[in-house]
């Protein structure tokens, strides 16, 4: 019995545990790649060879906690990460070197930076979206303190996802609840976002992740999203029209088309399209590999291409990114920690060249990804990899989105008793 009881004791505590998936980002010109596990930053540079000297004048760590999010901005020249440590901060990509570090009333979950580079906004998990104004920044300037000003909310529901369209016209952000607000970015957004464009409307479950298809025949962009309910769903945001939906695990093979399977388990984690948004590559729990979906612009529809297994490895990807100017595919996958094991923080990076409708994808060999050997030390950790401890990491990070994207339903009795403990609602003292 007392065996049992210490078995059942584990389970809960390993369920309880906040792991956060591995994440990679990718210049857009592919001079550098950044690579976050845990509270770990790694970057290497691509040009010089060898990793990028971070430079943070809070001293190192940079992080204290684990990075829930890392984006470069469209022109490649600022670079932000943000996470369980209530910072984000704003990186210079000439230098390496940290501008402006903002602190966070809360846990940061997202983060998007503006076209036009001036100003970075990140979500937190109390579903407030900030923004900050970054416009001066240079690579030997620091640009001092720089105070968050609220932006929009989404009232109490946790923001995985924010976008800024292609066109700089919207901001989306994606939240807990299945639903995506398309929101006018101001022209003065330190005075807040008050005009809603329109919801997208028609996920069953939580929203993950976001995308724009890039077209010339509508430059705000259609976009695409991904969710717990194992579809990828394109849409019209002027409208907030549905325009298709693709059951990307059903089509992977992953359930049968009536949706039978472990609930949750083949959620999309990340999306990532092509610059010429012909193909859309997307990440689902459980698979070893990718979907790559086509996107016929004009029909406005979604269909699988191809679906890119990667043999002999336990891979399954937690997050991707895309080279415009190399037309190569980066994956990473891993976690910060693992539940009841002595593993430190794990990362593996892979590449996929010829991401083309017209071409047959190839998974790059180690030996033939950009940078080789010390790329791979330098955003893994090491060369090699224990390959038996990623199966498990890809169960983690299972638990992990379902803990903390799946709604809790409490007893009734329960609910005021969390109420009073809530710490948004303690009496300042």
């Amino acid at each position: 019995m007392e065996e049992t009881e210490a078995e059942a004791e584990v389970e809960s505590n390993r369920d309880n545990v906040e792991v956060a998936p591995a994440l990679i980002a990718v210049h857009p010109e592919q001079t550098s790649v950044a690579v976050a596990v845990g509270p770990d930053l790694r970057v290497f540079d691509l040009l010089a060879g060898s990793a990028a000297s971070l430079v943070d004048e809070c001293g190192a760590p940079f992080h204290k906690d684990s990075i829930r999010a890392i984006r470069f901005g469209s022109r490649g020249k600022l670079f932000v990460s943000a996470g369980d440590d209530k910072t984000v901060k704003i990186w210079s990509t000439e230098s390496w070197r940290c501008v402006c570090t903002v602190s966070s009333e809360k846990r940061v979950s997202a983060v998007a930076i503006s076209e036009d580079g001036c100003h970075v906004c990140f979500a937190d998990k109390f579903g407030v979206v900030w923004v900050v104004d970054v416009a001066g920044s240079h690579e030997h300037v620091a640009l001092g303190d720089r105070k968050p000003t609220p932006l929009l909310s989404h009232y109490c529901s946790i923001i995985p996802s924010l976008e800024f369209s292609p066109d700089g016209r919207f901001i989306l952000s994606a939240d807990r609840d299945s639903k995506i607000r398309v929101t006018n970015f101001p022209k003065k957004p330190l005075n807040g976002a008050h005009e809603i464009q329109s919801f997208c409307l028609g996920h069953t479950e939580f929203v993950s992740c976001l995308a724009f298809v890039h077209a010339r025949e509508c430059p705000q962009g259609l976009l695409v999203s991904g969710s717990g309910d194992s579809t990828v769903r394109l849409w019209d945001i002027s409208s907030g029209v549905l325009l298709d939906t693709c059951e990307v695990a059903a089509k992977a093979g992953l359930l049968e088309s009536n949706g039978e399977a472990e609930e949750h388990g083949h959620a999309v984690t990340d999306l990532c399209t092509t610059i010429s948004g012909l193909l859309i590559a997307v990440a689902i729990q459980s698979l070893q590999g990718l979907v790559l979906l086509s996107c016929d612009v004009s029909a406005q529809t979604l269909s699988v291409s191809k679906v890119v297994s990667i043999a002999g490895e336990a891979f399954v990807p937690t997050c991707l990114g895309f080279s415009p100017a190399e037309g190569k595919l980066w994956m990473v996958t891993g976690v910060s920690s693992l539940p009841a094991c002595n593993y430190p923080p794990l990362s593996r990076v892979r590449v996929i060249s010829a991401i083309d409708a017209e071409q047959e994808p190839v998974v790059l060999g180690d030996d033939e990804i950009p940078g080789g050997e010390k790329l791979l030390e330098t955003l893994q950790g090491s060369a090699s990899v224990d390959e038996s401890a990623f199966l498990a990491a890809a169960e983690a990070v299972k638990t992990a989105m379902r803990n903390l994207l799946i709604k809790k339903q409490y007893p009734a009795d329960n609910r005021e008793s969390r109420k009073k403990t809530r710490n948004d609602r303690k009496l300042k003292m």
